[in-house]
């Protein structure tokens, strides 16, 4: 288990929303004044978990995208590893530039070369090159479950914030339409 996983906070850190059962009570709690003042704190910690749903989107859409090539490269290594154990050389084309490929003729190999990002490539044996993405495949993977984890959980304190602002609105609704009927009388 990693550094980082073990200290990972609960649902990355996510604040749960409670639930209000009585309003007067919730009110009274929180140091709220009047039902408008909890609707805007309300609506601000619904625009921050919108905003973490995006994030958290954005997080997923990323590492979703990194295990096909995490695979197809491992795969690729594979085959560069059988290749070389049968001593065969490799036919393939490859994109030179755009709309441009060329034919290779690869012989057995060693070694191969890894973009790690930020324009870095390091060179690698073949052994420690397949280390390394099984490593990093295990950990995207890892990392897609806490993600979509931490999702559920928001959608769920969305929908309870959601519901708390319902029950604040008609509780001051109906506060405002009693006050009226008292005032009539």
């Amino acid at each position: 288990m990693s550094e980082e996983t073990r200290q990972r906070k609960p649902h990355g850190g996510i604040p749960k929303a409670e639930f209000v059962e009585n309003v007067e009570d919730f009110l009274k709690k929180e140091h709220h004044p009047n039902a408008e003042h909890a609707l805007r704190e309300l609506g601000e910690m619904l625009s921050k978990y919108n905003f973490m749903d995006t994030s958290l989107q954005q997080r997923k859409a990323k590492v979703t995208s990194q295990i096909p090539e995490f695979k197809n490269a491992l795969d690729l290594l594979k085959m560069l590893k059988a290749k070389k154990e049968a001593a065969e050389d490799i036919n393939t084309t490859f994109l030179l530039s755009d709309d441009l490929f060329a034919k290779a003729r690869i012989p057995p190999t060693e070694k191969v070369c890894l973009w790690l990002g930020a324009n870095v490539m390091l060179e690698y044996d073949l052994q420690e090159a397949e280390q390394l993405l099984s490593k990093n495949l295990s950990s995207s993977e890892t990392i897609l479950k806490e993600v979509v984890s931490d999702m559920e959980f928001l959608r769920d304190q969305i929908t309870t914030t959601e519901v708390n602002m319902a029950r604040v609105h008609n509780w001051n609704v109906k506060k405002v339409q009693t006050a009226k009927s008292g005032a009539e009388n």
